[in-house]
């Protein structure tokens, strides 16, 4: 059985940074992990996603150029390092990962979630 598990989440002051950390116990294989977030009552949204291919990354135009995602492919680890943080960016943050690499900035495609790390930063 495979899970994912997020660790470094926390309250931040805006303009702070913080990192989170994913990790998935089990046997599996992906062709990429991303990271999502959500709001209380919306749908949850595309953050960012790397492809072992050639470690490709993709973002969200709401948090490129502040946040990087990295990861390891033989370890199925994948972290996001956020800087610049806003209050706008206050959300649960799950990981996901995609074995196929069917789909990439929507939710369907992916086969594993972790329970989610909240991100909480103050004004």
């Amino acid at each position: 059985q495979v899970q994912l598990v997020e660790s470094g989440g926390g309250l931040v002051q805006a303009g702070g940074s913080l990192r989170l950390s994913c990790a998935a116990s089990g046997r599996t294989f992906s062709a990429h992990m991303a990271w999502f977030r959500q709001l209380s009552g919306k749908e949850r949204e595309f953050v960012a996603a790397i492809r072992w291919n050639y470690y490709t990354t993709y973002y969200a135009d709401s948090v490129k150029g502040r946040f990087t995602i990295s990861g390891d492919n033989a370890k199925n680890t994948v972290y996001l390092q956020m800087n610049s943080l806003k209050p706008e960016d206050t959300a649960v943050y799950y990981c996901a990962l995609d074995r196929y690499g069917i789909g990439l900035r929507g939710t369907n495609s992916y086969d594993y979630w972790g329970q989610g790390t909240q991100v909480t930063v103050s004004s």
